[in-house]
């Protein structure tokens, strides 16, 4: 749903020319489902005024999760300069993409899903600057790729522990410009934390990824790196038959340490790309966690959003009540 035409217009402007910095004539291939097509719309003229040149593909919900329609499409994705994931359901991991940043694309995966239906184009947490996100989080993804052990407390009772050792940290923040590389919309530093070595408690009180907000506190305990407990009312409730739902354990596995850099994103858990962004808070991702230099295999990835945290690298703080001090 588009409320503000112009609005959304600017929004895809910010996209094609912060973001993916797209030079004059290059081909940006906007790959998105039946569910956006006003949106694909908007994307094409915002491209004209831009100076690029757009190629849309609208696409079947079903053929996008399974993966068969993209992989289709291989021999053809790879002919553009930038090619814009923007589906429901995430395709990153198909051949096509990568048979296409091999041949030099890039690819920036941008999930347009939105609980409330409204257009992402429309929401301020995309107007962030690419290169102030890097800026600020530069420091702190050297401060974890050096150390052993990084520790999250919060003052509702967080306190727990993750192991960064030999992990690699790094900076997403929605720039995509280098030619063979995937870039994510999401504004954070992250780090494929080690998959057995996460112990503790987290009282979650952000967003459940897809399931949206929090409304009341959820408590959640770590063993070995696995989530064991979860317990609380009924956003527990949501959170335990969504996992039940992919039918793996090792999607109870805590694959990813992320905090968030997006001072203009908020976590009011409408769109789950920008609650992981949201500036103050930081999240564990769940599952999956190769694409980021991890080791784990699961059947999917999804995040789960807190509030103000302090964090400790090393018992050296970074981070107060969700205020970097590094």
């Amino acid at each position: 749903m588009i409320k503000d035409r112009e609005n959304a217009l600017a929004g895809a402007r910010c996209i094609i020319q912060n973001w993916l910095e797209a030079k004059e004539s290059e081909v940006i291939h906007f790959i998105t489902d039946e569910s956006h097509k006003k949106e694909a719309d908007i994307f094409e003229l915002a491209a004209f005024e831009c100076g690029v040149v757009p190629k849309i593909s609208i696409l079947a919900l079903d053929g996008v999760q399974s993966g068969e329609v993209i992989d289709k499409m291989k021999n053809t994705m790879y002919y553009s300069d930038v090619i814009v994931g923007a589906t429901h359901y995430s395709f990153v991991t198909t051949e096509a993409v990568e048979f296409a940043l091999k041949k030099g694309s890039r690819f920036l995966s941008f999930p347009m899903h939105t609980n409330d239906g409204s257009c992402i184009f429309e929401r301020e947490f995309i107007r962030m600057s690419p290169k102030q996100a890097k800026k600020t989080g530069k420091p702190v993804a050297q401060s974890i790729t050096d150390a052993k052990e990084v520790v999250v407390k919060t003052k509702k009772g967080t306190n727990v522990a993750f192991s960064a050792k030999n992990r690699n940290a790094g900076i997403f923040a929605g720039s995509c410009t280098r030619k063979g590389k995937i870039a994510s919309s999401s504004f954070e530093v992250y780090v494929p934390i080690v998959e057995t070595a996460t112990k503790g408690r987290v009282i979650a009180d952000g967003s459940l990824g897809y399931l949206g907000k929090i409304s009341n506190p959820i408590e959640l305990i770590f063993e070995a790196g696995y989530l064991v407990e979860i317990n609380g009312g009924e956003d527990a409730f949501r959170l335990k038959k969504y996992m039940e739902s992919f039918g793996d354990k090792e999607i109870y596995c805590a694959a990813e340490l992320g905090i968030g850099l997006n001072t203009k994103s908020k976590c009011d858990g409408i769109c789950y790309i920008e609650d992981e962004s949201t500036y103050g808070t930081f999240h564990i991702g769940f599952g999956r966690n190769i694409a980021l230099g991890g080791m784990h295999e699961a059947r999917g990835h999804f995040d789960i959003v807190t509030h103000s945290p302090d964090i400790f690298v090393d018992e050296v703080v970074i981070m107060e009540n969700g205020e970097f001090i590094i």
